[in-house]
């Protein structure tokens, strides 16, 4: 009865949830139902409560840059080849714009047509439209419109300094394995092709026009063919080897040239003609950055059809760039080289007894296509003959028996054992 009135009065608070009911032991300890501090009978917001404490939301805790560096190298890596790429891609385009400044005077001068457009340049178009890149180390010229000159070709060849892994794999292994070639470098290429005669079948003409009297018969551009050089002898061994035209000649020193140079002629009067002071002096002036300066009318492969032996004449002009961009001492060789079609038109003209000398050179080489070719065509009939033959032998047995077949076969055996017994006995 006391322990009823305690509980009535409300005596003793703590000691009511002592004993709890073990079905409903899960909800010992829920949350109090009590509102929350703030709240309203009106509806007002409640106060918003602190979000509880994470890792996830702070990714600094949950990662570190120590997870990361496969990315960091392959950003690196990244940063690095495009830095080159740009770089060198630009240096590229530097050195190849210097080389068209410094003779686009020249070419203006020389061809009525110089660059890529259809129609002439202005006077005061910038040089650097006159260039064409072909690659990001490959650059182009061309010029043509002018008297014994059909066109002119420029290729400018730089190192691929925009790509160091290419670059550094090419420098080191031209140095290890002699069949990769030469080193990389940045050498300067020019072509002269001379109308030799032909300028009726290059220049345009306009419908019914009449013949200028520039172009009539007497004045036309042709000269004996030939081949003559000169090499500097550091490259005289490898141009020999890698030229067919430039292995047909014998190789002199000559008085007018200094110890390092040299010419690679077919005749001593050719040399004789060509090598004027005023060549000597423009090829001097370059020092070790020249490599050749070729004339020949006969290909740089070895030809196998006759088709590869017509002359086809050119000059042709490579030289090493210079490091500082300076082409002072470049433009009196180049502006020669052009001006050297005249000299060819005027002068190569020799007697009889040159032109033969040289003629039999090619003759020689016409006459082994010729042999060569007339052996593949031996060994074609011969192939084809005994192609008929195999058709004609498996027609006739085609239409015997068995019997037949059997008797023609043993024959055909007893033939060829006696073909063979009397090669062993010429023998």
């Amino acid at each position: 009865m006391a322990d009823i009135l305690k509980n009535v009065l409300g005596g003793k608070q703590h000691e009511a949830g002592a004993k709890v009911d073990p079905d409903f032991a899960d909800f010992a300890s829920a949350a109090n139902p009590a509102p929350a501090a703030g709240a309203t009978l009106g509806g007002a917001t409640p106060l918003a409560t602190g979000r509880p404490y994470t890792k996830w939301y702070n990714i600094h805790e949950r990662h570190s840059l120590s997870e990361f560096k496969a990315e960091g190298v392959i950003l690196l890596v990244t940063v690095f080849i495009f830095f080159f790429h740009f770089i060198g891609a630009g240096s590229n385009r530097t050195k190849a714009k210097k080389w068209m400044r410094a003779h686009a005077a020249s070419l203006r001068s020389e061809f009525a047509l110089v660059g890529f457009g259809r129609a002439p340049a202005a006077d005061d178009a910038h040089p650097d439209t006159l260039l064409k890149e072909k690659s990001l180390f490959e650059f182009a010229g061309y010029a043509t419109g002018r008297r014994n000159v059909a066109f002119l070709d420029v290729k400018i060849t730089l190192t691929k300094k925009f790509n160091p892994i290419v670059y550094l794999f090419e420098t080191v292994g031209s140095f290890l394995v002699e069949a990769m070639g030469p080193a990389p470098e940045e050498v300067a290429e020019v072509l002269v092709y001379p109308f030799d005669g032909k300028e009726n079948l290059t220049v345009p003409r306009r419908r019914g026009a009449v013949e200028e009297p520039d172009l009539s018969a007497e004045a036309k551009s042709q000269f004996d063919g030939f081949v003559w050089a000169v090499v500097n002898k550091t490259r005289m061994q490898r141009l020999r080897d890698q030229r067919y035209d430039v292995s047909l000649t014998a190789t002199k020193d000559n008085a007018k040239l200094p110890g390092w140079l040299t010419v690679m002629s077919e005749s001593a009067e050719v040399t004789d003609t060509f090598l004027t002071p005023e060549l000597v002096a423009a090829v001097v002036a370059l020092g070790d950055s020249f490599q050749y300066l070729v004339v020949s009318d006969q290909p740089t492969e070895s030809p196998t059809t006759l088709d590869e032996t017509t002359p086809r004449k050119r000059l042709h002009l490579r030289y090493s760039l210079p490091s500082d961009g300076n082409y002072d001492a470049f433009v009196p060789l180049f502006d020669y080289l052009v001006r050297m079609s005249d000299q060819l038109v005027a002068q190569a003209h020799f007697r009889p007894e040159v032109l033969k000398k040289i003629r039999n050179v090619r003759e020689a080489k016409i006459n082994q296509i010729k042999k060569v070719a007339e052996e593949e065509r031996a060994e074609e009939r011969a192939a084809d003959k005994e192609k008929a033959k195999k058709a004609k032998r498996d027609a006739d047995l085609k239409g015997l028996d068995a019997k037949a077949q059997k008797k023609y076969l043993e024959k055909e055996q007893a033939k060829e054992q006696r073909k063979a017994q009397k090669k062993m006995t010429m023998r």
